[in-house]
């Protein structure tokens, strides 16, 4: 049976293998992803619509193909013609037994073999490295029987299975690794080395290409105190996080700012469309949400309807399916100005890239503590730099510095007593 390309978006017509998650011979059952595919909205898994063995894989990773092609065969097997037939049953069961009796030759030549010599290429899937956290193997002495040594899900399972290769408490890293740590199945790249570049980093560099080529950035910065918005937030933090489960951030507070400033000054929620300017009916603000070496960029669909708790339960919610690769299309869609929460890494200052074909994007930069003059006395406050890309094909330094003024001024007002977290 044929397992085609699925239409992951109402605009996405192709989409790009990044790795799969299955070898020719493997047995899956419906549901089972079989590989990782990426598009310019979203990175999926594309699931088994039958249960059955992998007969051929037709499109290699890194392979580009359009929507309801063919990517690979499954094998379902022919219940009547095993019946009718029982010579070709026996046949079967035979090559079954001729498989297991050589899987079992394989596990004995490899238990025998060079101890020194890696099991297994060292890269691994999100499945199978969730397979193996929850289950405590060492995925450093699985036998990888997949493309080039890659461990797959049916190695795993074979390993959970036989109860073997566990560790005491937790996946570790290979016995040579310095120091465990999760990048240790990322290919941390060493100097001198060459880095592939295909997969999600392909289509970032080519939507940033994209971006650059066309709109013409400009770049305008300023500076507010956020002193009345850090005492809002810690007063509320841990009353909020023991009712909601989840954190209070500063961030949501800055995107409730930017929310109600682009309701003020609408052209900055806009796009540029040939001879013309689209104006969004809607204020959806996309954020950047970074996962290893992958940058996803989900939508708070109407953050301007909403509540600081709201948008803080949106980031919390679309930050932990992003980190666990669970982001659909949909989530994807529809953004039309985006923020970046660049704050996080320590940055002061920054310019950042548009998200094509927006208008804009802004990045907020870290809190710091700093000496400013307040009625000609010093005074230490908690300021934050806010930086704004713009298209300046829509936008002149007119609209987005009166822009700039709401947020900033905004993020001064807040204050314990006048506002509303709910």
């Amino acid at each position: 049976m044929e397992i085609k390309m699925p239409k992951l978006g109402e605009s996405v017509h192709e989409g790009t293998i990044e790795q799969w998650l299955v070898s020719v011979g493997d047995t899956v059952e419906e549901y089972d992803p079989l590989c990782e595919v990426i598009t310019d909205k979203v990175t999926a898994e594309v699931p088994s619509s039958f249960s059955g063995t992998i007969k051929e894989i037709i499109v290699e990773e890194g392979a580009t193909v359009a929507v309801n092609e063919v990517i690979c065969l499954v094998d379902i097997g022919d219940e009547s013609q095993e019946t009718n037939n029982p010579i070709t049953h026996h046949a079967t069961e035979s090559n079954e037994a001729q498989d297991v009796a050589s899987n079992d030759i394989d596990d004995n030549v490899n238990n025998t073999s060079n101890e020194n010599k890696p099991k297994n290429n060292g890269r691994f899937s999100p499945v199978v490295f969730k397979l193996a956290s929850e289950n405590q193997i060492e995925l450093s002495e699985v036998i990888g029987t997949g493309f080039e040594g890659r461990v797959t899900k049916k190695d795993i399972e074979k390993v959970i299975k036989k109860g073997t290769n566990k560790t005491p408490s937790t996946v570790v890293a290979p016995k040579d690794s310095p120091k465990v740590t999760k990048q240790a199945y990322y290919n941390e790249p060493s100097p001198g080395s060459s880095i592939p570049v295909n997969g999600v980093r392909k289509q970032i560099a080519q939507n940033m290409v994209n971006s650059v080529n066309e709109i013409p950035h400009a770049w305008m910065m300023v500076e507010s105190d956020a002193s009345n918005l850090v005492k809002t937030r810690n007063y509320h933090k841990q009353s909020f996080k023991d009712s909601e489960g989840y954190n209070l951030t500063f961030f949501a507070f800055f995107v409730k700012a930017v929310a109600e400033g682009l309701k003020a000054y609408p052209l900055l929620n806009s796009s540029w469309s040939d001879s013309e300017i689209v104006m969004h009916k809607d204020i959806n603000i996309s954020i950047a949400v970074a996962d290893e070496d992958k940058l996803y960029v989900p939508v708070i669909k109407n953050a301007d309807e909403k509540s600081i708790k709201g948008i803080a339960r949106e980031i919390n919610e679309l930050a932990n399916k992003a980190r666990n690769k669970k982001l659909r299309s949909d989530d994807m869609q529809g953004g039309t100005f985006t923020v970046n929460n660049t704050g996080t890494f320590g940055s002061v200052s920054s310019m950042g890239i548009i998200n094509h074909p927006q208008a804009a994007i802004l990045q907020i930069e870290s809190i710091i503590k700093k000496p400013v003059v307040i009625d000609d006395m010093i005074a230490i406050r908690n300021m934050v730099n806010l930086c704004l890309s713009i298209d300046h094909r829509i936008l002149d330094g007119l609209q987005a510095g009166r822009f700039m003024n709401f947020v900033k001024t905004r993020i001064e007002q807040y204050s314990i007593e006048h506002t509303s977290i709910y």
